[in-house]
């Protein structure tokens, strides 16, 4: 009956592919300080479709156009802009043709979108998605009863020409809000009053998106202390059913690999993987420290720097030879034992961003960010890279 079973159940096969191994059975190796591959060095273009340009420019001038988002197929694009009357950082989305025409407002009067940079359409353009939360508008400053002038009626209501909108579920933080690629059937993706989802992710095959969320509290704690926002990952599927990944909080945006098998995100200098798409996910921690602070002290006497003030509380890279490679097997997520504390080099800084090109390669970038109020502070900025392959353990 050998025959009739997974590649998972069996012990004599090797898997074809790497979607097959769960994210428990990966192996690793490190190579530190290597450069990112020059197809994934894009940075997002902030550029807006011309055509939609000139429409504002000529039939909305009081709008303020932020960006446009085209649509896979190239026909269509969203239209983000910012309006007299919508508070602080919100906006609102317009769709339109590539041709500069107008198609349909998006989003209703008692909803404001936030994080722009997140509105998104799916890969294969049936859905768009957004972050928004229930509209504050200030209300007027009713006239004391005494100075009402009695004479004087009341202006009529002007009729409204803006469009209707079917009823949708407000909440007071931020919420992700899908639609169909038309504009209709709004309904929040996820509905969790008191979290704040600042970011999401949609897979390569569109069977979910994979998203950071935190309290108010958390939000709020870290924007003083200047730093990037972090939440607990979680993976919702595009019918809403959501699952906690991990209940530790992240700075690290997730990212998927390319065949939506796993994600992957980052907590300190541990990288995560999670199962994506299996009945029965599994999920690992990969242990960076020690290998990183080798690397860092290698890094450090090459560019002629001497280890900075800081204290090394969860191990130290006494075992660790300073050549920026280090191989192994996922585990469980567990402590660091402790180890007698050691300088850090100046150059040893947790992940901050993971890029997943291939799904045997993953990218990660280390580095030291605040957010500051005059300038953002983004130094020792350095690319590594994990080569995944299955473990030795899943062989006869």
């Amino acid at each position: 009956m050998a025959g009739c079973k997974t590649v998972l159940e069996r012990q004599d096969v090797r898997p074809r592919f790497m979607r097959d191994v769960p994210a428990q059975r990966l192996s690793y190796r490190l190579e530190a300080d290597t450069n990112l591959p020059a197809e994934i060095r894009t940075v997002e273009s902030v550029d807006k479709i011309e055509a939609i340009q000139t429409d504002f420019n000529t039939r909305r001038p009081d709008d303020a156009l932020l960006r446009t988002v085209g649509s896979p197929d190239g026909r269509r694009a969203l239209a983000l802009y910012g309006t007299e009357d919508q508070p602080g950082p919100a906006f609102r989305i317009d769709i339109y043709s590539l041709d500069g025409k107008f198609l349909k407002n998006l989003i209703p009067p008692d909803l404001s979108c936030v994080f722009p940079e997140t509105v998104a359409w799916s890969p294969d353009g049936n859905f768009i998605t957004f972050i928004a939360h229930k509209s504050v508008k200030p209300s007027p400053t009713p006239t004391p009863p005494g100075l009402v002038d009695e004479a004087t009626p009341e202006p009529s209501p002007l009729p409204s020409v803006a469009p209707a909108f079917p009823a949708v579920a407000l909440f007071d933080t931020e919420q992700i809000y899908i639609c169909n690629r038309d504009g209709y059937d709004l309904k929040p993706l996820t509905g969790r009053e008191g979290l704040i989802y600042f970011y999401y992710l949609w897979a390569p095959d569109n069977h979910a998106v994979v998203a950071l969320a935190c309290k108010e509290s958390e939000w709020d704690a870290r924007e003083k202390e200047f730093k990037l926002p972090a939440g607990r990952p979680r993976l919702i599927t595009a019918d809403g059913q959501e699952r906690l990944l991990d209940d530790e909080l992240t700075e690290a945006l997730p990212v998927w690999s390319t065949d939506s098998a796993k994600v992957a995100t980052a907590f300190d200098t541990d990288v995560a993987i999670y199962d994506a798409a299996s009945n029965s996910p599994t999920q690992a921690r990969i242990h960076l420290r020690d290998s990183l602070v080798a690397a860092s002290i290698a890094y450090d006497e090459k560019h002629g720097r001497k280890a900075g003030g800081r204290n090394e509380t969860k191990g130290t890279a006494n075992s660790q030879k300073s050549t920026g490679q280090a191989s192994g097997a996922a585990q469980p997520v567990s402590e660091s034992e402790q180890q007698t504390p050691a300088a850090l080099p100046a150059s040893f800084n947790p992940i901050v961003r993971l890029e997943w090109p291939m799904p045997e390669t993953l990218y990660f970038q280390t580095a030291f960010v605040r957010l500051m109020p005059s300038e953002a502070i983004n130094t020792f900025q350095r690319w590594h890279r994990l080569t995944l392959s299955p473990q030795t353990a899943v062989l006869r």
